[in-house]
């Protein structure tokens, strides 16, 4: 059997905004974005580039108790993880694009990490896995 997960709803406030900061600054993919007149909604995909895993699904809220959860879907813990190959590349690079960093780049076991918000304060984490990682070492694995 083999199984994944492919998409993760990430709500926000507006399609068009969601898409200038995912796109424009964290450089991610748009893969899709389609309207469905049925629903009245878009599907837009985006995907970190270079990535052929897990995508997100941006999701705009339609209903007052999803706005809440904009900004907040893990009640204030690291929601979403962004593996990078160059770790102060892309942190110099968000850095200049003025998204803000919540803690510091630190050197930890695993590899190096700093956290950052997205547009609507969900917190990430920037990391560079050490090679000797399990899940560095599991990517490499499925990049074959």
């Amino acid at each position: 059997m083999k199984q994944s997960i492919i998409h993760i709803a990430l709500v926000v406030n507006d399609y068009d905004e969601a898409i200038d900061f995912y796109v424009n600054k964290l450089k991610f993919e748009l893969i899709e974005d389609t309207y469905q007149p049925e629903q009245d909604k878009r599907w837009v995909v985006v995907s970190p580039p270079g990535s052929n895993g897990v995508t997100l699904l941006l999701a705009k809220a339609s209903k007052p108790e999803q706005r809440n959860f904009i900004g907040n879907q893990a009640g204030g813990r690291v929601f979403l993880f962004l593996n990078t190959d160059d770790f102060w590349r892309d942190y110099h690079r968000m850095v200049a694009l003025g998204i803000k960093f919540v803690r510091e780049p630190k050197e930890a076991d695993y590899g190096t990490v700093a956290v950052f918000e997205d547009l609507y304060g969900n917190l990430w984490d920037l990391l560079q896995m050490n090679d000797d990682h399990p899940m560095a070492l599991r990517a490499a694995l499925c990049s074959r």
